[in-house]
């Protein structure tokens, strides 16, 4: 068993630097993921949203009706793929500026289901047309098929992570 001494004066050689550059899968979904938020980011700024908060009030827009799942703290978390602490953190920026409300889930008042406001769904019909243009500008980049393909694959590494992390994203180390 090695010490924190040992460990700290082993040396990683510099050919394993550049195989995790090369080859880390997760190094190069995280670097396409900054980049196309960053696209989004600026494509979105003339209604006041980023990438992140237009995949939150989307993820929100729903109907009230039987048979439709009650956007709850955790449920949107889990389809965002983040922890509840993070999404309550996002929500207050909207819910600030009037985009959404919290109230109580009927069933389970310790439950909380989040809502779009009438100014929220405003600003998301205005993003809907900028958010289609730059999607479909990326998947003409990528030609025909490789966006499915790429969805599909990514689909395939998020459902594997939920498996190895639990039943909800973000449950690693909070347990």
């Amino acid at each position: 068993m090695s010490t924190l001494k040992e460990t700290h004066s082993a040396q990683v050689p510099f050919s394993t630097t550049l195989l995790v550059r090369d080859s880390c899968l997760c190094l190069h979904v995280q670097r396409a993921a900054r980049a196309l938020a960053r696209r989004f980011d600026a494509a979105l700024k003339p209604v006041g949203l980023t990438n992140g908060q237009f995949s939150l009030l989307m993820s929100l827009n729903r109907p009230d009706a039987p048979g439709v799942p009650k956007a709850t703290v955790g449920s949107v978390a889990e389809l965002l793929g983040m922890d509840r602490t993070t999404l309550t953190a996002a929500a207050r920026v909207l819910f600030d500026r009037g985009l959404l409300v919290l109230e109580p889930e009927l069933d389970d008042k310790r439950s909380k289901v989040l809502k779009l406001t009438a100014e929220g769904r405003r600003v998301l019909a205005a993003a809907v047309p900028i958010w289609i243009r730059e999607h479909r500008a990326i998947e003409h980049g990528l030609g025909d098929g490789e966006a499915n393909r790429l969805r599909q694959d990514l689909n395939v590494l998020a459902k594997e992570n939920q498996l190895l992390c639990g039943s909800e994203v973000g449950q690693v180390g909070s347990k």
